[in-house]
């Protein structure tokens, strides 16, 4: 059956939509400075953050990709993802325990402050600079999904241009955040959370309707599929689904996309004290399992029904969802599911776009350096006057900061057009572990020696390592198959050579 959801319906629905956000940004936005900005003034209820995360670390990649890959066979298939979900578990405790417990003790707004604490100028800088390039290259991957979505089923059928339709996007996205940043933004992400999860419940029920299959039926119905196999170990050199592979890959992923990931981290760090924050860390991992079984779920349902009904499986698995929610569903599906895709995709791109500009803020063009005032002698009425001048300053900075890398997404997003052909989960994963290894290794080496490094070559180091860990890979071609082990070479290889730059350091401490 045909869903009748017209592009000039869609269109309709999506104008709604902003209108929504903006009038939450017009509440939550007025008179914020940059501590409201950056961090939410540490105001924000803790259980208010942990359910604003999951709109966050879920995006529309998940939303879409992670479904057709159930049944696509090669990496993710079936319900091997949850291998990666369970390593996921491993490095969220050890964010709890060891990383937030140190960013909080340091009283950082940006995480890589503890890099110019424990190693040096240069180091600080460099982990900034990956983060900033990890960032960017991953959260346009995903926008760049959910484009080519709307394009391919809306705004082509309108014959409007593709690079128009990502330029709307993206200018969506900077007229919500500009002026609140993370105070407007955890509100706007725990409505965009609520959208796509009723999409994804929305979507599952009206499938097992159609499959005539009950609650209790589904996960036997899916186990005697042969979708639902969860665990591989089996051929651990050439299975990219190997269980250690997924699990070890998963707990790193985990570390370094979130734990050493400004934007996850900054909405921890806008909790009022560390006991909250790990509240909201603990109780985030409990929504985890439970999403990630109903993408999964999901995923597996839509290749049942593709069966059942005869539906062509397309040649792009990430448009098996939309496919399906557009031409045979009905017109409610196709409501939840245009809901579901703009809520999953703006409320990871929204965050990225701020903790982006809140790193390039603080990190390199030293905006908590320079909020104080040069001369400690100077008058109180001195001080405040240079402050309020700072500030006026600062904002208007910060805003077309923010505009900027709103433009290198646009520009990242029409590149990916023109060259992407995997589906969009494998190549996130892919762009992680060449970008935040290098941060993965700074990271250990910091943590977990009392050394020193000459700190004028880490960026050296650093920039070498992605390329030698291409090459790793590439001599292994054939005889083992990496998977998302990517990330595991290229933080050893960082942290090698950092040994190798390294030197003794007096009074050093290791956190």
């Amino acid at each position: 059956m045909a869903s009748q959801l017209s592009p000039t319906l869609v269109v309709l629905i999506l104008g709604l939509y902003f209108i929504m956000l903006l009038a939450v940004a017009w509440v939550t936005g007025r008179n914020v400075g940059n501590e409201g900005f950056f961090l939410a003034n540490r105001r924000v209820p803790w259980y208010v953050i942990a359910y604003a995360m999951i709109g966050t670390s879920i995006s529309g990649v998940t939303f879409i990709s992670l479904p057709g890959k159930v049944g696509a066979g090669g990496l993710n298939m079936g319900f091997s993802y949850m291998q990666v979900v369970l390593g996921y578990l491993l490095g969220y405790l050890f964010i709890g325990t060891v990383l937030m417990p140190m960013y909080y003790r340091l009283n950082l707004t940006s995480i890589y402050g503890y890099l110019e604490t424990r190693l040096g100028h240069w180091s600080y800088k460099t982990g900034a600079a990956f983060f900033l390039l990890s960032r960017t290259l991953g959260s346009a991957t995903r926008m760049f999904l959910a484009a080519a979505v709307l394009q391919e089923f809306v705004f082509g059928q309108l014959h409007v241009p593709f690079g128009f339709t990502v330029v709307l996007m993206m200018a969506l996205i900077y007229a919500y955040t500009f002026q609140g940043g993370l105070k407007t933004i955890i509100w706007t992400d725990t409505i965009m959370t609520t959208f796509f999860l009723a999409a994804v419940v929305f979507t599952v029920w009206t499938i097992a309707q159609a499959l005539q299959l009950g609650p209790l039926d589904l996960f036997p119905a899916i186990a005697g599929s042969g979708y639902g196999q969860v665990f591989f170990f089996d051929d651990f050199l050439g299975n990219p689904n190997h269980f250690v592979k997924q699990f070890v890959s998963g707990a790193l992923i985990a570390i370094v996309m979130t734990g050493l990931d400004q934007d996850l981290m900054q909405k921890n760090l806008a909790c009022k004290n560390i006991g909250e924050a790990q509240k909201n860390m603990f109780v985030f991992c409990v929504y985890l399992i439970i999403i990630n079984i109903l993408f999964l779920l999901l995923g597996a349902l839509l290749y049942l029904y593709a069966a059942r009904l005869g539906v062509e499986i397309p040649h792009k698995t990430d448009h098996l969802y939309p496919q399906i929610a557009f031409y045979h569903l009905g017109l409610g599906a196709g409501i939840f599911f245009i809901l579901g895709l703009i809520a999953s995709t703006y409320a990871s791109s929204d965050s990225a776009l701020t903790a982006l500009t809140t790193s390039f803020c603080v990190d390199f063009l030293n905006f908590e350096k320079k909020a104080e005032h040069p001369d400690p002698f100077a008058g109180e009425e001195v001080r405040s006057a240079y402050a309020a001048d700072m500030a006026k300053q600062q904002r208007r900075v910060r805003t077309y900061v923010h505009l900027g890398f709103s433009l290198l997404f646009v520009l990242i997003i029409l590149a990916l057009k023109a060259w992407s052909q995997d589906a969009v989960i494998n190549l996130i994963f892919k762009i992680a572990g060449y970008t935040y290894g290098p941060l993965l290794g700074l990271f250990v080496f910091g943590l977990f020696t009392d050394r020193g490094v000459r700190d004028r070559y880490v960026w050296a180091v650093c920039m070498a390592a992605p390329f030698c860990t291409f090459g790793v890979e590439w001599a292994l071609k054939g005889r083992f198959d990496v998977g998302f082990l990517t990330i595991l070479i290229n933080g050893i290889i960082t942290f090698v050579g950092l040994l190798a730059i390294s030197r003794e350091q007096q009074g050093a401490k290791v956190a």
